[in-house]
């Protein structure tokens, strides 16, 4: 049915007789002669028909956009004044003989190129047409060529490509699970995996040395750009091998990633500690493109009578920074005022300032309305410690630590956004040396990442102290997106019921939850360690768009329903009834 696609002639099939196959794209009427715009998957070719091949032309009269057609004719070298140098087979037409409409087509609700500025629903709602589109097109096939590419690198590498179950059971890992009903248990519910974590595990205590899987995982959690309920992992384990060699092993892989796909050559992969990244950044995921890091000041707040500052200076569990803006000055009020606001989304009471506007003239050489509350000698050495020079602005963060390192770590973003202060297009880090716990909010411990974490040092100090316990995690950050995150496991049984102590979980509840693991860690485990990478967000990065929902298929919406199918959706009361299951809509 078809001889070539239509995004493959070139000059060399001039003279040949081809048969192609696609969509109009685009149908032009040029004084009795037909031009139409022939799309397939690897581009457009145009396609002249002129009323010499009158039954054909007829036809080709008939068309509109967006129909099926196949097409008969001869290549032919376009006039010198109609070669389009923007397409590929802009040096060429095919001179049409024969058409056939395989398949009629109503108007789009929206234009398939790039003026199209249908909304992100109505995309989503006709997903089928949206991703006839170019970009949609091209992001796809990336995709499939990222895929391949690592599974052929870890194929080559000595990993074996092991499934693992989709119905397992619930698994306590920091998100809700999707769970499944057994109709063959009743009352009794599969869980679909938040990762294949601790079969992967096993996989190691089996023998298997490297694994890895393009695994499929799923999180009832809260969304946002770059994430689903559903998503896609690469999924990497093994045996004998110390983090700093899972990350250098990680790092090249990311490498020739890059370069094959793109061919971007990435920098060094500088090693952030936790704690590093937080008092710089506020972030444990830094962007690292620019500067603006934050600078402590607490110190220098301990003694003022402002208690704005004072207050977080004396107080263990908060903070007081500062962040300098180089050339501030092109700031107007309305833009702090609007800053302002954009803190206060994560909980910030305000966005404190000092304009720089002659440091040489002492504070008369200032201007804020905090300058009355501050001592010559403290604004003195905060523009000292900052780096001050004429043109720059400060700004102040002072709150309990998290909401200053989500404020300010946010804020220090959103101005490089906004001002353009990018000083390269790629930066990378690994985040090191995680706490291994932390607390909730009814002083219990929970797990930073996930309880099957080795922590670092003596586990019986882990036992007596757990908040200054740090965990041997590792977390690989591209442009300020966590891209992936592993660890060393536990391998010892004894340190993981240590583990499970600390987070009040008996021995009961232990062997009830995960009876299996501890039973697997008395037969020999060997140490082994992993990573896993989300390949939406990858694609995502090398793609160049903003949201995971451009990279994949069918995604859902922020709500985590399919507009396209409308899922969810409701189940007939039969089918209920067949897997004991009632419905409390009020619930």
């Amino acid at each position: 049915m078809r001889s070539h696609y239509c995004g493959h002639l070139r000059e060399s099939h001039i003279d040949e007789d081809v048969s192609l196959c696609g969509w109009v794209h685009r149908r032009r009427d040029h004084g009795g002669v037909i031009f139409l715009d022939l799309r397939d998957r690897e581009g457009i070719v145009q396609v002249v028909f002129d009323p010499d091949t009158e039954a054909a032309f007829q036809l080709a009269d008939e068309v509109r956009n967006e129909f099926v057609l196949a097409i008969n004719g001869r290549v032919r070298a376009r006039d010198a004044a109609a070669i389009n140098p923007r397409m590929a087979t802009g040096q060429i037409e095919v001179l049409g003989k024969e058409i056939t409409i395989l398949n009629r087509a109503e108007t789009p609700p929206f234009q398939l190129d790039e003026y199209s500025d249908a909304g992100e629903d109505v995309r989503l709602r006709h997903r089928y047409i949206d991703l006839r589109r170019e970009e949609m097109q091209s992001r796809l096939r990336l995709r499939s060529e990222v895929t391949h590419f690592l599974c052929s690198y870890l194929h080559d590498a000595g990993f074996i490509d092991i499934e693992t179950p989709i119905l397992t059971r619930a698994t306590p890992e920091g998100a809700r699970d999707y769970l499944v009903p057994s109709r063959t248990h009743p009352g009794e519910f599969f869980a679909l995996p938040q990762s294949p974590q601790l079969f992967k595990q096993l996989l190691m205590v089996s023998g298997f040395d490297r694994y890895y899987q393009i695994a499929k995982c799923f999180r009832d959690e809260d969304l946002r750009a770059d994430r689903q309920p559903e998503f896609t992992q690469i999924d990497i384990e093994t045996t004998f091998m110390s983090e700093q060699e899972i990350m250098e092993f990680t790092e090249t892989m990311l490498r020739e990633l890059w370069k094959t796909t793109i061919d971007v050559d990435l920098p060094e992969f500088p090693v952030i500690t936790y704690a590093d990244a937080m008092e710089h950044y506020g972030s444990d995921r830094p962007d690292l493109r620019f500067g603006l890091p934050l600078v402590e000041i607490s110190d220098l707040m301990k003694e003022v009578e402002f208690k704005v500052f004072s207050g977080p200076a004396n107080d263990d569990g908060a903070r007081v920074v500062a962040l300098r803006l180089p050339q501030g000055e092109r700031l107007s009020r309305k833009n702090i005022d609007d800053y302002t606001k954009f803190v206060g989304i994560y909980g910030a009471k305000g966005l404190a300032y000092i304009r720089i506007n002659d440091i040489r003239a002492g504070t008369e050489g200032l201007q804020s309305p905090i300058l009355k509350f501050l001592p010559d000698d403290v604004v003195a050495a905060i523009l000292q410690r900052v780096g001050a020079v004429d043109g720059d602005v400060i700004f102040f963060g002072a709150d309990k630590a998290g909401i200053v390192n989500d404020a300010m770590g946010a804020f220090r973003c959103k101005l490089a956004e906004d001002l353009d202060l990018y000083e390269r297009d790629w930066a990378t880090c690994w985040i090191t040396d995680f706490p291994m716990f932390e607390q909730d909010g009814t002083g219990n411990w929970t797990a930073v990442h996930h309880p099957f974490t080795a922590p670092t040092g003596d586990p019986d100090a882990m036992a007596e102290n757990p908040g200054a316990t740090l965990s041997r995690a590792y977390d690989v950050v591209i442009n300020g997106h966590e891209l992936g995150g592993g660890s060393i496991r536990v391998s010892s049984l004894e340190v993981q019921q240590k583990i499970f102590s600390v987070l009040r979980m008996s021995e009961n509840e232990a062997s009830a939850k995960f009876g299996f693991l501890l039973d697997a860690l008395r037969y020999g485990a060997p140490p082994h360690g992993g990573i896993a990478m989300g390949l939406d967000r990858l694609i995502m990065l090398l793609s160049g768009t903003s949201s995971i929902r451009d990279v994949i298929a069918f995604p859902k919406t922020q709500t985590a329903a399919c507009l396209m199918t409308m899922a969810p959706s409701e189940i007939e009361a039969a089918q209920l009834r067949e897997l004991n299951i009632k419905v409390d809509k009020k619930g």
